[in-house]
């Protein structure tokens, strides 16, 4: 036995020792067991630039859960981990670096500025590996991977080739978000929304009359939050159906400032109900007005440089956007064309990482024909292959997926998965998995030697995640891991990642495996602060998980997200609630050592179905009852209900009731029933021990260690299977 219990239990002296205990022993890894049913996480890749905020501490706590769970149960259990490059966000921190040292990426050069990246890498992107340990979870680290490691990168090649030799990866101009900071395109998951105060600026466009001349008395007035676009319209939209605008259709007008003739369009995209009826169209700069353009073959005018400011094709090159609008508005009102001014509040789109407003611009890139992929994955879920919990998101997924745009894919960095792809001298594409392949495929195409420019554009980090879940096990090679372990058994995930994640990998798995990536997805709701407010660096309401796990253990947060999640509702973090449960982990620590004191060991013959006394049998019952409980909840990922059941067994059942009703009897004289219920007392705490320990896994294993006579650590030690109850013992 170990020795005596301390008088206080102190996470900061258990925690530490108790992980490097589980990674000495090789807990966490996954043994291939052809005798076991596997089951599989693939924990959603962090960021390496980022550190644990309390959306991942709650993510991490109900994967290792369900890890710690199933590994009881005797499944075959690969929580498989690892770190996303994360492109943009990492480049921007080392072009930040570089930046006070005087460097640019152009001082360096690509491999230069690579070499570096590297190295901030190897120094940094552990960093949140690192944290994730210190909540405890039981990834099998042994297979820990990387986005860019060589086996992900292989990974990315092949499934490039494959889809571009479909037809399914092309270029082409297209409306996409664009960061005038970083000069790259980037997704619509890196585009925060911020609503302010704006305008609504009523301009009018006169009428090209009978002889072609600009009417001095007709016009078409619409209104704009942004008067400086004007220079990229290419025609004013009215819909066909208003009968007070409809007979201009055909018809045009005049473009201000630089007199150019653009065309007034009947399209569905003019609501006669809203505003004035019409409605600019500027093809090269709004998502709905490139659709439009794209119905009625409009011209596409480009009026930003990549820095966001006004380009050749508008009155002011070289004019930032602000400056452009107010000189746009006064040369408005000196032609008499600016109607009026309504205040109106605006929802502007702001780089998750740059904090400059984001442009939607047309440009040349690489796309992924998404709606083609996306078959597939919706009818996955509509046959059940793979089924969302709560199942209320199926509707948010079939909504997303059925209206799926093409996928952008092309970002312009230089840390990245550099796409596969060269020019021949003409412009000519060859897609190929390395240079000796593309080489070899130019000179068969031009008959003779030629030199190769390699495409510099490197592929958007959603696209190497969008093969995680069979690229980490192994694929393309044929790997046993991949042969046990794929398809996955469960993905956890937040709501806000159902389009950016979880949909690019259906695609993505359904297309290369022609199976699911995971059979099922649960998704969990914020976390929020104690107001409810959405937590942000900005408004200074962040909750650091490290910090919190310093002041009240790890357990005490592991518990209060599982006892908080609740399926389809975000949880609002709680100091309080939290400090609770680290003196619930304090309740059963005193109640261990009341345990001790009493010489309460559990017999290696002892039947627990045998004994007499009554608040014996009732407490076994009880504990039975709690086990059947936790297990029939956590097999339905209702985490808050197991955390539940577990905790009102352990604080009132067993501490305040059943601790309570037995001290006269090991007070007693009567030595049959003390030994009966010094027994019972560690039988009932051995299966506490069990159920807790997936919710709590340090304070049970240190109390498993020093308290239970088992060969079998308390990780490994087998869930109670379905059992008789005493149902009249309960009563």
């Amino acid at each position: 036995m170990a020795k005596e219990l301390a008088k206080q239990y102190s996470p900061q002296d258990v925690e530490n020792r108790i992980y490097q205990f589980w990674l000495d022993g090789h807990y966490f890894h996954a043994k291939l067991d052809p005798e076991k049913t596997p089951y599989t996480i693939v924990i959603p890749p962090p960021n390496i630039t980022g550190q644990l905020h309390m959306g991942h501490a709650l993510d991490e706590t109900l994967q290792d859960i369900l890890i710690r769970f199933r590994r009881m149960q005797g499944y075959d259990t690969l929580w498989l981990p690892g770190t996303d490059h994360a492109s943009i966000a990492t480049e921007a921190k080392i072009v930040e670096a570089m930046k006070k040292e005087g460097l640019t990426k152009e001082d360096l050069g690509r491999e230069g500025f690579l070499k570096r990246a590297w190295e901030w890498k190897a120094q940094y992107g552990g960093r949140i590996v690192e944290q994730l340990k210190k909540l405890g979870s039981s990834c099998d680290w042994e297979r820990e991977r990387f986005t860019l490691d060589e086996g992900c990168s292989k990974a990315v090649r092949e499934v490039f080739v494959r889809l571009y030799e479909k037809g399914l990866i092309y270029r082409g101009e297209r409306i996409i978000n664009w960061c005038p900071h970083c000069c790259t395109s980037i997704s619509d998951a890196e585009v925060v929304y911020e609503e302010q105060a704006g305008h609504f600026w009523h301009i009018k466009y006169p009428l090209i009359d009978e002889n072609g001349a600009p009417s001095t008395t007709e016009f078409l007035e619409f209104a704009t939050t942004r008067p400086e676009t004007m220079f990229g319209d290419t025609a004013v939209a009215v819909s066909k159906e208003n009968e007070k605008l409809k007979h201009l259709i055909g018809k045009n007008a005049i473009l201000p400032i630089v007199n150019r003739p653009i065309p007034i369009v009947g399209d569905e995209h003019a609501d006669p109900e809203k505003g004035t009826g019409a409605v600019k169209i500027t093809p090269a700069h709004d998502f709905n007005d490139f659709e439009v353009g794209k119905r009625h073959n409009l011209p596409l005018i480009n009026i930003l440089n990549p820095d966001a400011t006004l380009n050749e094709n508008t009155p002011f090159p070289g004019m930032d956007t602000q400056t452009a609008r107010q000189k746009t508005i006064e040369k408005l009102e000196e032609l008499g064309l600016m109607e009026k001014i309504e205040d109106h509040p605006m929802v502007i789109p702001y780089g998750d990482r740059s904090n400059v407003v984001i442009e939607p611009m047309l440009t040349d890139q690489w796309f992924v024909d998404a709606p083609k992929l996306a078959v597939k994955a919706i009818e996955a879920v509509e046959n059940g292959d793979m089924e969302f919990v709560p199942k209320s998101y199926e509707k948010t997924y079939f909504e997303w997926m059925r209206n799926i745009q093409p996928w952008c894919i092309s970002r312009q960095l230089w840390w990245g998965h550099q796409m596969p792809i060269w020019y021949g001298p003409d412009g000519e594409i060859f897609c190929e998995e390395n240079v000796e392949e593309a080489q070899a495929a130019a000179d068969r195409h031009y008959g003779r030697h030629v030199e190769l420019t390699r495409e510099t554009d490197v592929l958007d980090t959603w696209f190497s995640s969008g093969l995680w879940a069979f690229s980490t096990l192994g694929w393309p090679d044929k790997t046993e891991y991949l042969d046990t372990f794929y398809p996955t058994s469960v993905l956890v995930t937040g709501f806000d990642i159902i389009f950016f994640w979880v949909a690019r990998m259906m695609m993505m798995s359904m297309y290369m495996m022609k199976k699911v990536p995971f059979r099922k997805c649960y998704i969990h709701g914020l976390v929020r602060d104690e107001q409810g407010r959405k937590m942000s660096k900005s408004k200074g309401n962040t909750v650091d998980p490290m910090e919190t796990i310093e002041k009240y253990g790890a357990d005490a947060l592991r518990f209060f997200m599982a006892a908080m999640e609740t399926q389809g509702r975000d949880i609002n973090m709680s100091e309080n609630r939290i400090a609770g449960y680290r003196n619930f982990a304090t309740k059963l620590w005193n109640a261990a050592r009341f345990g001790e004191m009493n010489e309460a060991v559990l017999p290696a013959d002892f039947d627990e179905s045998k004994v007499k006394s009554a608040v014996n049998k009732w407490i076994i019952a009880k504990a039975k009852q709690a086990s059947e409980e936790v297990t029939d909840n956590l097999n339905a990922f209702r985490f808050s209900d197991a955390a539940n059941a577990v905790y009102q067994f352990v604080w009132g059942s067993f501490c305040d009731w059943y601790i309570e009703m037995i001290k006269p009897i090991l007070y007693g004289e009567n030595q049959e029933e003390k030994a009966e219920t010094r027994a019972s007392f560690a039988w009932v705490l051995k299966r506490i021990l069990i159920i807790l320990h997936p919710f709590m896994p340090f304070i049970t294993t240190e109390l498993w260690n020093n308290l239970v006579k088992s060969e079998i650590k308390l990780i490994n030690y087998p869930w109670p299977q379905a059992e008789a109850i005493d149902a009249a013992a309960l009563n």
